[in-house]
This record gives C-alpha cells, structure tokens and sequence, in this order.
C-alpha cells in the first residue's frame, strides 16, 4: 500500500501563495507518476497537475498553466504544489495521487493512490 500525506493548506488573500506538499511512504514503484486534483465544493474532481517520477515530465490543466507549478523532491519522497496569484476561484480541498508508470494521466480513475486532502480557501 501506499501512503500519502498532503500539507498546506490553508486561508490566503488573493494575490498570495500557497505551496501544497504531499509525501509519500509504503509500497514503491520503479516508475510513477504523482498528480493533484482539485474538488471546489458541488463540482466535480479536477486535475490540476501531474509529474513523472523518472524524468520530471510535467503536466498542467489549462486553468493553472503559468500560475501553478509542480515539483518534486525525490530523496524525501515528496512532490510539491507551489501556487501563485490565487484567485476566490482556486478555492478548493486539494488532493494528492499516484499511479503506476510514466504516462501521464489527466482522468482521476487512472490513480490508484489518494491522500485525504487538504483545504486552500482563497478570499477576496
């Protein structure tokens, strides 16, 4: 099994930044890839962003390309989220996941691993 553990969150002004982290410990893979979502409330789970494990491959939806960016730090086991300009609308629990292999996937059923979430609310 893997654990997953994201940190972060929190209240923000617009206009200010917040870097989400999430570690991950258990099982390993030789090659994954490590996304965030995004679930705003009544809405439906986003991706927000993606990274592959083995050559820093990197993946952003549309609505965060240039605002957000997606890192990783492999000798803590831990991928980052650092969020700039926030807007009301970024407001959201944030997610961490994993899946298996290098190809980088946009769709929430690709991911087998999820941690609990944590919340970033964004006030204007």
């Amino acid at each position: 099994q893997v654990q997953l553990v994201e940190s972060g969150g929190g209240l923000v002004q617009a206009g200010g930044s917040l870097r989400l982290s999430c570690a991950a410990s258990g099982r390993t893979f030789s090659t994954y890839t490590m996304g965030w979502f995004r679930q705003a409330p009544g809405e439906e789970r986003e991706f927000v962003a993606a990274i592959t494990w083995n050559n820093d491959n990197t993946y952003y939806a549309d609505s965060v390309k240039g605002q957000f960016t997606i890192s990783r730090d492999n000798a803590k086991n831990t991928v980052y989220l650092q969020m700039n300009s926030l807007k009301p609308e970024d407001t959201a629990i944030y997610y961490c996941a994993l899946k298996g292999g290098v190809a980088v996937s946009t769709t929430r059923g690709s991911y087998a691993y999820w941690g609990q979430g944590t919340q970033v609310t964004v006030s204007s």
